[in-house]
């Protein structure tokens, strides 16, 4: 099964729980068995990324070695061209569209095309939104990004209509990776509102209780990341599971 029909039929039942790893941060021994405690635990994918640092054949290593410990899918959440793997599932071909630089809204997606083509990758267009405060977080810094302001949820809104206008089957709202809050209920309502049932919203960042991730489902969230609160545990099966609980049990 493609992993965008599995995603599909997934929402059909409840909203999606990801957990993002980031080699990097757990290590690159640690990743596969953070991913089948992952999984054990609920998580409807795995992410593998992140702004700096992973690529190449460690890369590759860590997708392999992921994929032979989880059945859910692998899919690649890229910082850059260096991010590609093609042994991973799928991969999010994310535009951040409120970046000042057009390399991050265009450039790089032009020039991972024909290595995408040439690995047969799925490719899952996302356009990506950095709110506030991912001013003080490394996607934020290195997409050189305008952050949407949590006071003006209408800005967010425009780009989320924008991207759904543009054909994007994803509006990931990204606060950044250990941002001290989480993207605002407001901007995630306001997004809902504006492209309506489609495109599906990702929320991520900043999330670190389950009590929080099922808020932003509540407020319109398809599918939830959560990435630094599993770094910092020791009991990741239990973590996972009590943010897998929350998400899938919450109406959207």
């Amino acid at each position: 099964m493609k992993v965008w029909d599995y995603i599909v039929e997934t929402l059909e039942k409840h909203p999606l729980y990801f957990v993002l790893i980031d080699p990097d941060e757990t290590g690159y021994d640690e990743a596969p068995k953070v991913a089948k405690e992952a999984q054990e635990g609920g998580a409807d994918a795995i992410l593998i990324g992140g702004t700096v640092g992973v690529q190449g054949e460690i890369l590759d290593s860590v997708v392999k070695r992921v994929k032979e410990e989880v059945d859910v899918p692998v899919i690649l959440f890229p910082g850059d061209i260096s991010g590609i793997s093609k042994y991973a599932d799928a991969i999010l071909y994310i535009s951040l569209l409120n970046s000042r630089n057009p390399y991050y809204i265009s450039g790089v997606q032009a020039l991972s095309a024909p290595i995408l083509l040439r690995y047969r990758l799925e490719v899952i267009p996302t356009a990506y939104l950095i709110t506030e405060p991912g001013q003080e977080t490394a996607a934020g810094w290195v997409g050189d990004a305008r952050p949407l302001p949590r006071r003006k949820p209408s800005l967010a809104a425009t780009y989320a209509l924008a991207a759904k206008f543009i054909g994007f089957k994803m509006v990931y709202l990204e606060a950044g990776s250990g941002a001290s809050y989480p993207v605002d209920n407001r901007i995630v309502a306001a997004v809902r509102r504006a492209i309506g049932d489609f495109p599906y919203v990702i929320v991520g960042g900043g999330i670190r209780t389950p009590e929080v991730a099922a808020e932003k489902v509540r407020y319109g969230a398809d599918a939830i990341v959560t990435g630094t609160v599993v770094e910092e545990v020791q009991d990741i099966r239990e973590t996972v599971a009590s943010f897998a609980r929350a998400v899938h049990s919450t109406k959207r």
